[in-house]
């Protein structure tokens, strides 16, 4: 929209500035300009890691639950390929070998 600012421009600026505020006050915006552009941009770095962090942290749970889904769709598949076989119940003549006494 503005393009970029040349030096006539600057110089421009510098001098309403100058006549505005004064060059006793001028070098005290500088700095507080200059503190409020940092602290801006640490804010938004901030910002910018917290997201990152949270994306990160959404991906690491998918992940896991795809892990998870899958692991349980191949145990379902070998459970229904390979059946456990049924308990049996002992014989009456296993019984009574176990415990000592004869039928």
């Amino acid at each position: 929209m503005f393009g970029s600012i040349g030096m006539p421009e600057l110089v421009i600026i510098l001098v309403i500035a100058l006549i505005i505020f004064g060059p006793r006050k001028l070098p005290e915006l500088g700095r507080s300009l200059g503190k409020s552009i940092g602290e801006f941009k640490r804010a938004s770095n901030e910002l910018r890691n917290t997201l990152d962090e949270e994306i990160r942290v959404e991906e690491v749970k998918d992940q896991k639950s795809k892990i998870d889904a899958e692991q349980t769709s191949a145990i379902d598949a070998a459970t229904v390929m390979n059946p456990a076989p049924p308990a049996q119940a002992p014989d009456d003549d296993t019984v009574s070998r176990s415990t000592g006494t004869s039928a």
